[in-house]
């Protein structure tokens, strides 16, 4: 190991400032010698505690904590890269990575010796003198030993390890599938294509083409598509760019996820009922909030009617807005964002070309810091690169002198990034073993401009990435496996989303809200304007969400389909989807649901958290004041940086004293029927 060490920069301790990995050191051809020389201390370290003396926490627990730190610390690097700055080597590393990785894991949970240790502390739990966060992560390493087969022997665990393995492969190429179609396609606009586009659009449509030697383009990007679907006047045009995003992953040859779809939900039902589950939902769901599919298709259920309604009543507006064009027939899914911005500017006098120059991606990050610097205490210093890519900036966060974390921010669309916003961890916070500071990383996809104008919503992902890397850089626990996000997934999308509320306090809009030219804040009447279209359109978000959400819990209760793209139908039929608004995700580029297990059965999780969130942030509001030192002070200790070390129940409990019910929901989403 140590002559691998002295040869390979991953698996170095980075002497460099805060441990950042050294970026402009690695090449591609590091990475699978180093995870060859990872996985191999690994089990070497995993062999000598399953073989070894120890049989107390520390010596087993504890010990595998720490077993597996050059595994962590080259993967950290590597998955960051593969999702936020692929190219080929990467993507076929990621291949031959997938069953490997699998068959590690399987060859952990399946080791009978150390599941003996395990069990064994779980047993004697009441006389071993543990704090109670040791007790919770002997708890959660028992569960995931279990569900992962340590019951198991001969034939049916052999058919487990092969399963998971196999899923492992097929999440990945669902993933790279996904993403050649997106990079693959654009469709070029003329001059004439531009007429109605404002500034913004047509500045980034010219972007995008010039990256390609063309002229201006539309892209896949959904900072881009989305807006030319607003405000193209062009409807053939909107067509042929909606049924190109709706087609991602199903057009048929080497890149269609279809098959992949059907065979993953296959094995998953496969895998469920070799552990003694009815279904994969009901297997998934046991350790989250839920519990129960039933639990969440009654939350859905729930919203579902409402916004139904609301969502039809909208549509009819849009459909004679449609006529009154002079165009006949039935409002179609390319035309719903057209008439609905138009109709936003008529209702609300609001014009998102009116709205943006105010919304720069600099004062929002301002506004999101500050909004932490207020609440929290942190404090944020902007660091000298290099960093893994010229876009990406990276910050010190301080809290009274003293180092949190290190936050990257990487904010802008390119053709080797993955669709969607997310947070991971380079590095995640830990006690055990010194001070372990994390390493956070925010991905987004604006329109890359000069400057880099964001829309409202894009300015509300700003917010809600950040939620998340609060989570992870306000971790304060002893032990890695319970280290900031962590925990049950129904769960983990209440920093997130709560984080949101923060950018509708009014005197935040006041404070950073300023036209990138001018420096004038953004007029109180606009600001009032904005704020009051808070639930604008708010039928068709929830109506496109809960479509998607009972699809995926569909999808995993009961037998899985052979044919998935039928059963889809099937279910949205049975709800009632209105004609002109399709899923969020439909199953082919459903990634939340089929490049890994995460979101499979939990895609509903955003809908359970904000029950949550908005309960939560009313919290904030009873005080009279937005950012009460003392909510703020609870916040952090209940949910920010506990991580998994309770019951998330129990941690909300702490922190609200009630559970919520959907009222709270409704209401924000203006879908509460007036009494």
């Amino acid at each position: 190991m140590a002559e691998v060490c002295a040869m390979n920069v991953l698996l170095e301790n980075w002497d460099t400032p805060f441990g950042l990995p050294p970026f402009a050191r690695i090449r591609d051809e590091d990475f699978a010698p180093a995870f060859d020389a990872a996985l191999a201390a690994a089990r070497e370290r995993i062999g000598a505690i399953s073989a070894g003396e120890a049989q107390d926490f520390a010596g087993v627990i504890e010990a595998l904590e720490l077993a597996e730190r050059e595994l962590d610390q080259v993967a950290g690097v590597f998955y960051n890269l593969a999702g936020a700055e692929s190219n080929e080597a990467r993507e076929a590393l990621q291949r031959e990575l997938a069953p490997k990785l699998s068959a590690f894991s399987s060859e952990v949970t399946n080791n009978k010796g150390l599941f003996a240790k395990i069990e064994a502390l779980w047993q004697a739990r009441a006389d071993l003198g543990l704090t109670a966060e040791q007790l919770r992560v002997l708890e959660l390493y028992r569960q995931m030993f279990v569900r992962s087969g340590a019951g198991l022997g001969g034939a049916a665990a052999a058919r487990l390890t092969a399963v998971k393995s196999r899923l492992a492969s097929l999440g990945t190429s669902f993933s790279q599938n996904l993403l050649a179609d997106e990079r693959s396609w654009f469709m070029e606009l003329a001059e004439d294509d531009l007429e109605g586009l404002p500034g913004f659009v047509i500045e980034a449509a010219r972007a995008a083409g010039a990256e390609r030697g063309l002229g201006p383009v539309v892209t896949l990007s959904r900072s881009l598509i989305v807006p030319f679907l607003q405000f193209s006047p062009r409807r053939g045009l909107r067509q042929k760019a909606w049924e190109a995003w709706g087609q991602r992953g199903a057009n048929g040859g080497v890149t269609d996820n279809r098959g992949i779809a059907a065979e993953t939900l296959a094995l998953r039902e496969e895998r469920a009922k070799l552990l003694g589950y009815a279904d994969f939902a009901h297997f998934k769901l046991e350790p989250e909030m839920a519990k129960t599919p039933g639990a969440v298709r009654d939350l859905l259920m729930r919203v579902w009617a409402p916004a139904r309604k609301k969502a039809l009543a909208d549509g009819q507006v849009l459909e004679a807005m449609l006529h009154a064009d002079g165009i006949q027939g039935p409002l179609e899914p390319w035309d719903w964002r057209y008439y609905s911005e138009k109709r936003r500017l008529a209702d609300h006098d609001l014009d998102e070309a009116v709205i943006k120059p105010y919304l720069s991606l600099d004062a929002m990050l301002a506004a999101m810091f500050g909004c932490a610097t207020r609440l929290f205490g942190l404090e944020f210093r902007e660091l000298d690169g290099p960093f893994y890519h010229p876009d990406v900036r990276g910050w010190e966060v301080t809290r009274d002198g003293r180092h949190i974390a290190v936050f990257l921010g990487d904010y802008f669309a390119r053709g080797s990034k993955r669709s969607g916003a997310w947070c991971s961890a380079i590095r995640s916070q830990r006690r055990l073993g010194g001070d372990q500071r994390p390493i956070v990383v925010n991905v987004c996809n604006f329109a890359k401009g000069d400057p880099c104008l964001l829309s409202y919503d894009d300015a509300r992902t700003l917010f809600h990435e950040f939620g998340h890397a609060l989570h992870q850089m306000l971790s304060d626990v002893t032990y890695g496996f319970i280290s900031g996000t962590s925990v049950a997934r129904d769960f983990v999308e209440l920093p997130s989303q709560l984080y949101e509320h923060w950018l509708e306090v009014p005197e935040v809009l006041e404070e950073y809200a300023r036209h990138y030219q001018t420096g004038e804040a953004m007029p109180a009447d606009l600001r009032d304007r904005l704020l009051g279209a808070s639930t604008f359109d708010q039928g068709f978000a929830t109506v496109e969400f809960l479509a998607s959400a009972l699809v995926d819990l569909e999808f995993h209760s009961g037998p899985a389909p052979q044919d998935p793209m039928q059963k889809q139908a099937e279910v949205l039929a049975a709800i009632g989807l209105p004609h002109a608004i399709p899923m969020r995700h439909a199953t082919p580029q459903f990634a939340h649901v089929f490049s890994g297990d995460g979101y499979s059965s939990g895609y509903y999780s955003y809908m359970w958290s904000e029950v949550m969130d908005a309960d939560a942030f009313a919290a904030f509001e009873e005080t009279g004041n937005a950012f009460d030192p003392e909510m703020a002070a609870k916040l952090e200790r209940f949910i920010l940086s506990a991580g998994g070390s309770e019951d998330p129940e129990q941690l909300y409990l702490k922190f609200r004293g009630a559970m919520p019910g959907v009222e709270a929901l409704l209401k924000g989403r203006g879908l509460l029927e007036p009494v």
